[in-house]
């Protein structure tokens, strides 16, 4: 019987975390590349060319490609034949005690920490574990006397547009899931993947969905096969249809919304026909490796050269300079949709929680602690910085989660611009058309790029909620586009939902 070291199995989960972090897997990279290659839409062209400067830099760097450093899901395949073994007297621990054992390791790594996104309890006080455990453990037995193991980090903007439906039999696959894609909106930082359980039981197909993520990216070579099976043939019409929907890299309308389309089966109750969609994000992160008693896993950095004919920098931009220290409503209004600005100055930070706290002081009737005027506000979590920088990545969070705070922001502070990822709904539109405001977005899952525009940072409120805190940027032309002019009109291809 072989005997695989617990000890192995912590230090390879904690050094595939680190991996993930700042590598993307090759093929995803190629993939990218020949994206913006085709790609029509300026917009979403510029969107591609900053996913694809970010990947390079985070990878030479060794910093997260995102600031959502993802919630870590270890996949395990055990063979029956194989043992594992806890070095002394002590019991051998679980496998999921020796994944949160890798987690933390590789999270609060010193040389890269990565930001913890966990909570203990969601119905709870909701406080963050710390270094992001517990992990999501499958474990599946297989014949063998090895460890197969695939560890992911999965960002919350792919998980919450996650969809489960149970069909018919007789219904189509495909037209459901292309219906799914126009509400899911643009916050899972399309372009990415597409993945399917299709069969099973309902767990069963969201499990499915999930891990059939995690293989390399192939829709191109279906094309120039005859024989493709059910499977296969479903594979390249949903490609097609979703991409012809034109909705494009980060909901700015183009060519490239998905670059594959994974599918899993599982047998089913002849009734029935469950069918789970998971998308994964442009912050693709995931490795596999197979522990075989010989030691930890070994991980090869993909070959360099796949980042060649990518730039070191972003060319420069001709967008509008914008000065936020000197920043005036007369000045938000003369911006359209679709243009492109630089900011420089002073910007705000702060998300849901910090959002949550200031419109509840604002109902007390209480002074807030930061003063709004005037100013513009980035919903950002960054990662902790590391010696020579200013600020972690820092690229931005899902604007929809802060729509319903808006009226109050914007009626009662003088707030002027909000900025972050994707569209918004209807209640932050209809008080930013009626405030006379704008809403700005960044590009999603570009965070260490965006960074590299961040002079310093500082706290200036609610320092207890850590990366959640209310942060002040000092940042120089920080690229991003005008979504929602003050008139109201948006730039998003998709309705707002």
């Amino acid at each position: 019987m072989r005997v695989i070291r617990a000890a192995d199995i912590v230090s390879s989960i904690a050094d595939a975390l680190q991996f993930v972090s700042y590598y993307h897997p090759a093929d995803f990279v190629q993939a990218l590349k020949n994206a913006y290659q085709k790609e029509t839409s300026a917009p979403a062209r510029n969107a591609l060319l900053q996913l694809l400067v970010n990947s390079k830099l985070s990878a030479q760097a060794h910093r997260p490609i995102c600031q959502d450093t993802g919630v870590a899901h270890v996949f395990f395949k055990l063979g029956m034949d194989a043992r594992i073994s806890a070095d002394g007297k002590q019991p051998t621990p679980s496998l999921q005690a020796l994944a949160d054992a890798g987690v933390s390791q590789g999270y609060t790594y010193a040389g890269n920490p990565l930001r913890a996104s966990m909570i203990r309890q969601p119905l709870g006080d909701r406080s963050n574990t710390g270094d992001n455990t517990p992990a999501i453990v499958h474990i599946e037995m297989i014949e063998g006397d090895t460890l197969e193991v695939t560890v992911v980090a999965k960002g919350g903007g792919g998980d919450v547009k996650a969809r489960y439906a149970m069909l018919n039999p007789s219904d189509s696959v495909a037209d459901w899931v292309v219906s799914q894609l126009p509400g899911m909106g643009a916050g899972w930082c399309p372009p990415g993947v597409l993945g399917l359980g299709i069969g099973g039981s309902p767990e069963q197909a969201m499990v499915m969905a999930k891990r059939s993520l995690f293989a390399p990216i192939d829709i191109q070579s279906l094309r120039v096969r005859d024989d493709l099976d059910e499977a296969e043939r479903l594979r390249v019409e949903i490609f097609d249809r979703v991409n012809a929907l034109g909705i494009g890299a980060q909901g700015l309308g183009g060519d490239a919304t998905i670059l594959d389309v994974k599918i899993a089966q599982a047998p089913s109750h002849a009734a029935l026909l469950p069918v789970a969609l998971m998308p994964n994000c442009a912050a693709t992160r995931f490795v596999s490796f197979t522990l075989d008693g010989s030691g930890p896993a070994k991980l090869v950095a993909p070959d360099a050269a796949v980042w060649d004919d990518i730039p070191q920098t972003m060319p420069s931009a001709d967008g509008r300079r914008v000065n936020l220290d000197t920043l005036s409503l007369e000045e938000v209004r003369s911006w359209k949709a679709g243009e492109l600005l630089l900011l420089s100055g002073r910007l705000l930070t702060g998300r849901d929680a910090a959002h949550k706290r200031l419109t509840d002081m604002l109902a007390r009737g209480e002074t807030l602690p930061v003063d709004l005027k005037n100013r513009a506000i980035y919903y950002v979590g960054p990662v902790d910085p590391i010696e020579g920088e200013a600020v972690g990545p820092a690229g931005p969070t899902t604007s929809a989660r802060m729509d319903k705070f808006m009226p109050a922001l914007l009626e009662k502070t003088g707030l002027l611009v909000s900025v972050g990822k994707a569209e918004r709904g209807p209640i932050a539109i209809e008080a930013i058309k009626k405030a006379g405001v704008a809403y700005l977005v960044a590009v999603g899952g570009a965070a260490y790029l965006v960074s590299k525009a961040i002079e310093s940072a500082k706290v200036l409120a609610f320092e207890d909620l850590g990366m959640e805190a209310i942060y002040e940027f000092v940042v120089r032309d920080m690229p991003v586009t005008v979504a929602i002019d003050h008139t109201g009109r948006t730039i998003h291809w998709m309705k707002p939902v």
